[in-house]
């Protein structure tokens, strides 16, 4: 086995010859080098540390190629469990110069390749990047405009490995140097000037990206397979970096970055004054609770506030009582009318059955006469009706007295025809007339 400092080159001298393959993951909708009508970079324009135990705040950063999960313990999960995936989380805004630490542990898996990625508009790039294959090594790379050079790319051995524990990698980034740091280890520095003498310096404002991807997946170039140590295997699913925290300092302040001319060079960049969309997001006032809220009132709005809120429940509760006592006066008038219909009722009826049926008033009269001479004594039950005007004493027959009108006639102490037909009136014990 070749000793490892031999390797260690002879590893990055293989990785370099497939590097152009990887260059064409990154991508510009507009690059300014082409165009001048390419739209502002929205800056960050502060210095912020994201926690990833929970979801981030709106509008700082997008979630792309699948899902990242957030746990309090292990911070963001980005997870390949299927062929496709490549789950990233990128910035929103861009920070021109600047500082970057990321707490992060790579994913195992060969072809799996965890990443810290930079990139700008022109295709300015600097990497950090973790092969799935090796747990020992982190490898450092940049870009300038695009332009790939074996040279670039650097391998370095992480104490403790980076698959096994969270590791602080750290970038700071001036217009005179870049400087690459693992766990507070200087590990690499790149001076602007022995970057093709500034031409090849990343230079321009950048992006955040944090994610993880299959290298070795078999749809990419077989060069960048073997860069990425060989073809995945995804029987193997899940594979998972984790991703506790990520600060980004933003070495300029203003609200936007605006290419002056297609130069690509730092000198070129106007930032434009004022705080950015990110800066007001995250400096914004967390929404308070209503207790909060109360408690900042002064002590005058919460008098007026109880005065109010009694001189409510005073109207409430006058309204309550106008209509309970309303309610009850016409539950009142309503039983006072039901009751009165239910009397009107019963006197109709008592004169319909007793004084105001004309068939009843004749049997009563007949009645009253049979009885004088049949030996009938009982008289008919007053009605409300009132007695008739005039009625025949049976003690005073005589016509023209006063009892008795002169035109009034005796009535029939029973009718000759009817006791035949029905043999009730004036029967006998054994049914004969009487006589």
């Amino acid at each position: 086995m070749a000793p490892r400092s031999l390797f260690v080159p002879a590893l990055t001298l293989l990785s370099s010859i497939f590097t152009s393959s990887v260059t064409a993951q990154l991508y510009s909708e507009c690059n300014p080098l082409n165009r001048t009508d390419c739209p502002a970079n929205p800056a960050f324009g502060t210095d912020w540390e994201f926690i990833f135990n929970e979801t981030q705040p709106d509008g700082v950063w997008n979630t792309t190629a699948g899902t990242v999960e957030y746990d309090p313990e292990t911070g963001a999960a980005f997870t390949i469990s299927k062929q496709g995936e490549s789950p990233t989380l990128m910035t929103n805004f861009y920070f021109f110069f600047g500082r970057t630490e990321v707490f992060l542990k790579a994913a195992p898996g060969t072809g799996i390749v965890s990443s810290i990625v930079w990139s700008s508009d022109t295709l300015d790039e600097v990497d950090w990047e973790f092969l799935g294959g090796n747990s020992s090594f982190a490898s450092t790379n940049y870009f300038g405009k695009g332009i790939q050079d074996f040279h670039n790319a650097g391998y370095h051995e992480i104490p403790g490995g980076v698959q096994d524990n969270y590791v602080n990698y750290t970038c700071t980034w001036t217009k005179e140097k870049l400087e690459w740091w693992a766990d507070g280890a200087l590990v690499r520095t790149l001076k602007a000037e022995d970057a093709n003498n500034t031409l090849n310096y990343p230079q321009t404002p950048m992006k955040l990206s944090i994610g993880i991807w299959a290298g070795g997946d078999p749809s990419m170039p077989a060069g960048t397979r073997a860069w990425a140590g060989g073809d995945t295997n995804y029987d193997e699913v899940p594979f998972t970096m984790y991703v506790k925290s990520a600060r980004v300092e933003d070495y300029s302040s203003g609200k936007e970055y605006v290419y002056g001319d297609k130069s690509g060079s730092w000198e070129s960049i106007k930032i434009v004054s004022g705080n950015s969309t990110a800066y007001e997001n995250l400096h914004k006032e967390p929404e308070k609770t209503l207790s909060e809220k109360w408690a900042e009132l002064p002590s005058s709005t919460k008098a007026g506030v109880y005065a109010a809120s009694g001189g409510v429940a005073a109207l409430l509760f006058i309204a309550l009582a106008f209509y309970y006592f309303k309610q009850r006066s016409a539950g009142q008038k309503e039983a006072a009318a039901l009751a009165a219909q239910q009397e009107q009722d019963r006197v109709e009826l008592e004169r319909f059955t007793k004084g105001g049926n004309p068939n009843y008033q004749d049997y009563e009269a007949m009645k009253g006469g049979m009885g004088a001479a049949a030996g009938y004594h009982d008289s008919p039950p007053a009605s409300s009706a009132g007695p008739p005007e005039k009625t025949w004493d049976p003690t005073n027959n005589t016509p023209g007295s006063p009892t008795v009108p002169s035109n009034a006639a005796m009535p029939l102490l029973h009718d000759r025809r009817e006791s035949l037909t029905t043999g009730a009136l004036g029967a006998g014990e054994h049914g004969h007339p009487t006589r």
